[in-house]
């Protein structure tokens, strides 16, 4: 029995990066035999087992064979005598096939530290072709190495599985992890870049893919979207800030027949296909509510320093602001990134945002509970008085708050 560290701790370390997990592929050996050492069972289409100390992933050599469309049609084969070259050759990336012994040499039949070199993605083998995964795989490396480059034959591989339906066969929760892993990278664009370019993404996200058809005074509107979307990773803002930004110009694309929001203004287009998106890919509610909500109230955030207090009261009690003040803030900051993106500048101020969180503190710090107790005191027979006496003492402090802010 041997075992050799491979894939992603092998690449990183090759890279100079930090190694977060190591996996490891085990040659020589039965399922008994490693749960007579004490490894744990936790593979449930082939033979995966965690260390007994270290919790580490041991896979044995498999070879794999393809039965159906999509990503679920596989049958595996592990056993003692597949060989480790048999195992790397299923892998997706040659940058990803190198192993590693247990002394520190490597083992790289197809070229992985060449393709490290010349920051290229090649896939392994025809074998790619068979698992429609590994387009989003390939596109969310894209987003955490951005300076690497698709091989040609690799492309163009990946646009024939695309014109195959391949594509067509993922299911939401898988394009949704792979997606919402790709958005946490360094520069989250390339990932659709990548999509692009292969034709994925006219499939996963035609709502997205339509604004680049749309023409604006910098490139595109698509490439505005994606400007913002690497402005917010900048920013390190988190995954349902980054998402809402994505989803963000979608009313500005290009609508087809098939569109039923023709006749509405940007925002409410907008606010329909992001919900459509939603729906279609069971993205989570945290990442649902607050691109709709910034979707549906981006306008009036941009024209924060416009608006009266009794306005940003009215646009504070819209977004249920009292309950969930962070998610306001959220929204502030998905609107920004924006704002940014339009100017290029990392450090340009967005000054609406700073107005819009001032005046939330200031409606917040309104004693609601003492209100009521004295309007009730006051006008017991008549509850209604009590939304409007709230509403209007916040509107005071508001006022109040933007004045102080103004001197």
């Amino acid at each position: 029995m041997k075992t050799f560290v491979v894939g992603g701790a092998v690449r990183d370390r090759l890279l100079g990066l930090p190694v977060q997990d190591r996996d490891h592929v085990v040659i020589g050996a039965t399922p008994e035999q490693m749960l007579a050492q004490g490894f744990r069972p936790v593979g449930k289409d082939f033979p995966v087992f965690l260390h007994p100390r270290t919790s580490e992933e041991y896979a044995l050599a498999r070879t794999e064979r393809k039965t159906a469309p999509g990503y679920k049609g596989f049958l595996f084969h592990a056993a003692p005598d597949v060989t480790l070259e048999e195992d790397l050759v299923r892998r997706d990336l040659t940058i990803n096939a190198i192993a590693e012994t247990e002394d520190g040499a490597l083992i790289d039949p197809f070229g992985g530290q060449r393709d490290l070199a010349a920051r290229v993605f090649r896939h392994v083998s025809d074998a790619f072709a068979e698992d429609p995964v590994r387009i989003l795989r390939l596109a969310r490396f894209a987003a955490r190495f951005a300076d690497f480059t698709v091989a040609p034959e690799t492309g163009a591989l990946m646009q024939s599985m695309v014109a195959a339906g391949e594509v067509d066969a993922l299911v939401p929760e898988r394009v949704w992890q792979e997606l919402s892993r790709g958005l946490m990278e360094q520069t989250p664009s390339r990932m659709f870049e990548v999509l692009r370019q292969c034709g994925a993404l006219a499939r996963l996200l035609p709502e997205l893919d339509s604004l680049w058809r749309v023409p604006q005074a910098q490139g595109s509107v698509g490439m505005h979207a994606m400007r913002a979307l690497d402005m917010a990773a900048r920013l390190a803002r988190p995954l349902p800030v980054r998402f809402a930004v994505l989803m963000l110009d979608l009313g500005r694309g290009a609508l087809t027949p098939s569109d039923d929001v023709h006749g509405h203004t940007v925002a409410a287009r907008s606010v329909a296909l992001a919900d459509g998106v939603c729906r279609r890919l069971k993205i989570p509610n945290d990442c649902r509510d607050l691109a709709l909500m910034s979707a549906r109230e981006r306008d009036a955030v941009a024209h924060a320093l416009e608006l009266a207090p009794d306005a940003i009261v009215r646009l504070l009690e819209r977004c249920d602001a009292f309950r969930k003040p962070q998610r306001f803030i959220d929204m502030l900051q998905v609107v920004e990134c924006g704002r940014r993106a339009g100017t290029g500048s990392d450090d340009q101020p967005f000054p609406g945002k700073a107005r819009l969180q001032a005046a939330l503190h200031a409606a917040r710090e309104v004693d609601a509970g003492a209100i009521a107790a004295s309007e009730k005191e006051r006008h017991p027979d008549q509850p209604a008085h009590i939304p409007a006496a709230i509403h209007a003492a916040r509107i005071a402090a508001v006022a109040i708050c933007l004045n102080e802010t103004m001197r």
